[in-house]
């Protein structure tokens, strides 16, 4: 690198930007690492900052040892265009973690943004900043604040030090340590932590024994309180519940991510206007050899709002932001499908959409919307809802004509685990509702909203220039589509 001239540097730019502005599956409009593999990627540290949304994400330097894992920040005004500004956090010399992994951030109590993270190596660490932009940090020299037990420590088996998320309430700070058993800390001063109790308490058997709590992040949403995590072998999930006597009491338990899905490590800010607003990694299902052609890997969820609905279930919508990015509005209505009928929408095509469709069942086993669509039909994505079942479903059985791109039953399961052609989740339509589907189209990403209830979020990685074409569908029955909004969506990624 140092004997690269600036001319050189600037050629290999203008060709990396070209390369990454006409891949045909690099997102346009989700929060996307600007070059480079990031993985894993996940989003963390979001916090809304003087007047300015803050996304702090995982991504790794091949310039730094152990991996190089950094904490990349940007920053928007609008959740839609982002400036990007140098590395926030990175293992440095003299430095005791040997790279940055997950944590959060949150204000404390002068006044500063603190950011609770994982060094790796050494155990959970804090890094403060009182600037605008929040462009340089200032690690603890306390650090690590807690270190990982070793065999033979007091605490050896009683806690895991990694996966952070802090907060303050009152005079006191609270942190939640990730892990097969989330446990609970607190300080008056964040350098001094005492271990109080394990985090959770429930008798439910609602996940899998093997499940971790991995990425947690807890706050007060409406008369209730949100744990939302992963576990490592299902995807982001969440808890609804109280926090009473230093103890997380669950009352239900849900799922953001089922087989086949790509929805990860979730982490949520809330902002000026009371809104909880959260992100996740999608993950990338191409072979890694794919991924290092292509010169690129991470994408973000779009920023979506949670808040509870008046039943006390949980509300799930985007933020209405993306509205600014609508162009080429089309719109039908009443369209009557008999059975077994698909319509191919001649006006309606494209890799970038906002789709707003409001179907009348009627007596159909199944019905639903068809995206990216060659004409042939031999690539194809299928957006379907089966009353009977319950179930909302993205099949991407052929989304691909590329073969090599596997969707596993497990979300970071290996080759022993069976493939899925399908992500289904479970999704209930009142007596007489109508089901609305918002749908995110942005090249290999697609984001699927049911009547702000539930979402799905699924990678495709069409190969055919002409698989672009949107269409309709009934199966065993006829169906109505009362209303079928769609815009074309402008870019606002800058490559």
């Amino acid at each position: 690198m140092e004997n690269t001239s600036l001319d050189d540097l600037i050629k290999h730019s203008r060709e990396l930007r070209y390369k990454l502005l006409t891949d045909h599956l690099r997102p346009m409009y989700h929060f996307t690492a600007l070059e480079g593999l990031a993985m894993p990627f996940d989003p963390n540290g979001c916090i809304f900052w003087k007047g300015k949304y803050h996304l702090f994400y995982i991504f790794q330097d091949p310039n730094l040892p152990n991996g190089g894992h950094c904490w990349g920040h940007a920053s928007s005004i609008d959740l839609i265009h982002w400036t990007h500004y140098p590395t926030a956090l990175a293992p440095l010399p003299g430095d005791l973690d040997q790279g940055i992994f997950s944590g959060n951030a949150f204000i404390n109590k002068r006044g500063e943004a603190t950011i609770l993270y994982h060094g790796c190596g050494i155990g959970n660490c804090i890094a403060t900043s009182s600037e605008y932009n929040l462009v340089n940090w200032k690690k603890l020299p306390e650090n690590p604040i807690v270190p990982s037990p070793k065999e033979g420590d007091p605490d050896f088996g009683k806690y895991s030090s990694w996966d952070p998320h802090g907060w303050m309430e009152g005079d006191t700070y609270y942190a939640i340590f990730g892990g097969g058993t989330p446990t609970l800390f607190k300080s008056s001063d964040l350098i001094n932590w005492k271990y109080l109790n394990p985090f959770i308490k429930t008798d439910n058997n609602w996940i899998d024994p093997d499940e971790d709590c991995s990425c947690p992040d807890f706050f007060r949403l409406g008369d209730k309180y949100m744990l939302l995590c992963i576990s490592h072998k299902r995807g982001c999930r969440y808890y609804l519940g109280s926090f009473e006597n230093e103890t997380f009491y669950p009352e239900s338990h849900a799922r953001m991510n089922w087989a086949g899905g790509t929805c990860f490590a979730p982490e949520s800010l809330v902002d000026d206007k009371g809104r909880r607003i959260f992100w996740a990694w999608i993950l990338d299902r191409r072979p890694i050899e794919m991924q290092q052609a292509y010169g690129w890997s991470g994408v973000m969820t779009i920023p979506r709002i949670l808040s509870l609905a008046d039943d006390g279930t949980l509300k799930i919508e985007p933020v209405e932001e993306l509205t600014e990015l609508r162009q080429n509005h089309r719109k039908h209505e009443n369209i009557k499908l008999p059975t077994n009928k698909e319509l191919v929408m001649d006006n309606i095509h494209g890799d970038s959409l906002e789709l707003i469709v409001e179907i009348q069942p009627e007596d159909a086993q199944e019905f639903g919307v068809i995206i990216r669509r060659s004409p042939d039909g031999a690539e194809q994505t299928v957006i379907a809802y089966n009353p009977k079942s319950k179930m909302l479903k993205i099949d991407f059985s052929k989304s691909s004509l590329n073969k090599d791109i596997k969707y596993w039953s497990l979300c970071m399961g290996g080759g022993e685990n069976p493939q899925v052609q399908t992500q289904e989740a479970p999704f209930e339509l009142k007596h007489g509702e109508m089901l609305k589907l918002h749908i995110f189209l942005d090249r290999s990403i697609l984001e699927v909203f049911a009547n702000g209830q539930q979402c799905i979020t699924q990678q495709i990685c069409p190969t055919r220039n002409d698989s672009l074409g949107v269409s309709l569908f009934s199966s065993g029955g006829s169906t109505s589509i009362k209303n079928l909004n769609a815009w074309d969506m402008a870019p606002s990624n800058q490559w």
